[in-house]
């Protein structure tokens, strides 16, 4: 029997879920999330390491708090290795579904460290470290699309490093990042590398640009300003897959393609509902289209498996009425490219508090057990 989750995967979107912890893997939770609403990958943050991580509730992070307490770790050393196990593991309970699809999903991504968003040497070293301590190919590298962040994206393609490219709000910056992978690629080519082994994602957010776009209308309060609501985040993204089409139908990445490579499949990231007046599915039912994917919270995962509606491609006719909004918002003086700058900027900012707040809950756990 079919189910809205069958139904969108049928459609050609991979489902992942925009959550983790060592509970929910050790449980058989994951697991299940796979079997029963077709999940295929996992993506995590910041954030959602520090829920995991300081929940009052989750006992299974003691015993290696307490191992690693006593080995004398940091605060840092402690957050990787216990990040690095939860994702690997992850990875392992994923490996079937690698290779049920021929190694292009059963993903799990790991962020390098918010506070080298500015800083492209240390991340891409800080890549490195990560792709070898976890050690499982079907590993994605999280990296901000951050200035410094995109020679970093093209270093670790071009060793070899599987990306997750994330923090993409503005068709500029994702050209960008397009930019970014295939050069990345090209660098790999020349050392040999077998392109085939390189998958990679960039992570366009969906809510937030309304959430922001929204705000700047309700300013201005007029008729036309309230015809625009709720329309700049699936505009936004359905021209980014317009984008994805023109550009690696292109010759340079077909030339790539060619020789193996893969092409790096949008991502709607950002995908829950912030506004409550809004269908809790809309930002999965309305951006349909083959080869995306959708990484989901719970809450959005269960709502569009109970009544989610998928009837099939939902982004590739709207991308003259995606225009005409942005035409509408530029003639009502939203500057679009400051919204997006300062979504890219608080993203930056949120994932570098939360990150400060679990080190320095895990600091007072170590220092607990010494």
């Amino acid at each position: 029997m079919s189910t809205p989750t069958s139904d969108l995967a049928a459609a050609g979107v991979s489902i992942w879920l925009d959550d983790l912890s060592r509970t929910r893997i050790s449980s058989g939770n994951l697991a299940e999330l796979i079997a029963s609403r077709n999940v295929t990958g996992v993506t995590t943050n910041p954030t959602i390491f520090a829920n995991a991580i300081t929940n009052p509730d989750d006992t299974s992070y003691d015993a290696q708090v307490a191992e690693l307490a006593a080995s004398g770790a940091t605060a840092e050393e402690a957050v990787f290795a216990a990040t690095t196990q939860d994702v690997a593991a992850a990875l392992d309970v994923f490996r079937p579904v690698w290779e049920a699809t021929g190694h292009v999903d059963g993903r799990v991504s790991i962020e390098v460290s918010p506070d080298l968003a500015h800083d492209t040497d240390g991340t891409v070293t800080q890549a490195k470290q990560l792709w070898a301590t976890v050690d499982r190919p079907n590993l994605l590298v999280k990296i901000p699309a951050t200035k410094a962040g995109l020679p970093a994206i093209a270093q670790a393609i071009g060793a070899g490093i599987s990306v997750n490219v994330t923090l993409i709000f503005s068709l500029e910056r994702y050209a960008e990042v397009i930019e970014a992978y295939l050069t990345g690629l090209e660098t790999a080519k020349a050392a040999g590398i077998d392109l085939s082994t390189i998958e990679s994602v960039a992570s366009f957010f969906v809510s937030r640009v309304d959430t922001e776009t929204d705000k700047r209308l309700a300013a201005i309060g007029s008729d036309a300003a309230d015809a625009l609501k709720n329309k700049a985040g699936l505009a936004n993204a359905r021209l980014a897959y317009e984008l994805y089409e023109k550009t690696f139908a292109g010759e340079r990445a077909q030339a790539l393609i060619a020789a193996g490579a893969n092409p790096q499949r949008p991502l709607w990231a950002s995908t829950g509902v912030k506004d409550p007046n809004l269908p809790d599915t809309l930002y999965v039912t309305e951006l349909v289209a083959a080869g995306v994917v959708n990484t989901m919270p719970e809450k959005t995962l269960e709502a569009t498996f109970d009544h989610g509606v998928v009837i099939g491609d939902t982004i590739t006719g709207g991308y003259e009425e995606a225009r005409a909004v942005f035409a509408g918002l530029a003639d009502l003086g939203i500057d679009f490219a400051d919204v997006t700058q300062v979504l890219e900027d608080e993203g930056v900012a949120k994932f570098i508090d939360s990150w400060h707040d679990l080190l320095s809950q895990v600091s007072e756990g170590l220092e607990a057990q010494r």
